[in-house]
């Protein structure tokens, strides 16, 4: 089976276009492996590899463009576009998790008692 025709059996199989299947995928193989390797989102090692896995699918797109400048130009413009939908939810992850690595986790307890006991000292005085 070739690389073409995978892509369009998942098109066919889960409904989705292309287009969508390259976002999917790269939060999947992104957060998959995080888990498999336990590293963190954080972590470049999961980014990485989901731009190696874009890179080589767009290699193997690559070898099926015709010689005409036209369909070069086509390939080109839908390379820049699949690697922008590839990489993009995966980047703004990479970086939530390394800048602001508590935003979707909310304020720690010792945060909390920390900001109570300022609350009672403030209070007292």
């Amino acid at each position: 089976m070739q690389w073409l025709e995978i892509k369009i059996w998942l098109e066919s199989a889960t409904g989705f276009d292309r287009d969508a299947l390259h976002i999917y995928g790269a939060v999947i193989i992104q957060f998959g492996l995080a888990l498999f390797f336990r590293r963190s989102l954080a972590s470049p090692w999961p980014w990485i590899a989901v731009l190696i896995v874009a890179l080589a699918n767009e290699y193997f797109d690559y070898q099926r463009v015709g010689e005409s400048a036209n369909s070069k130009a086509i390939f080109q413009a839908e390379g820049y576009k699949d690697m922008w939908n590839t990489m993009l939810i995966p980047t703004f992850l990479l970086l939530v998790a390394r800048i602001w690595p508590t935003w979707m986790i909310g304020k720690s307890k010792k945060l909390d008692r920390s900001a109570a006991v300022t609350v009672r000292e403030k209070n007292s005085n």
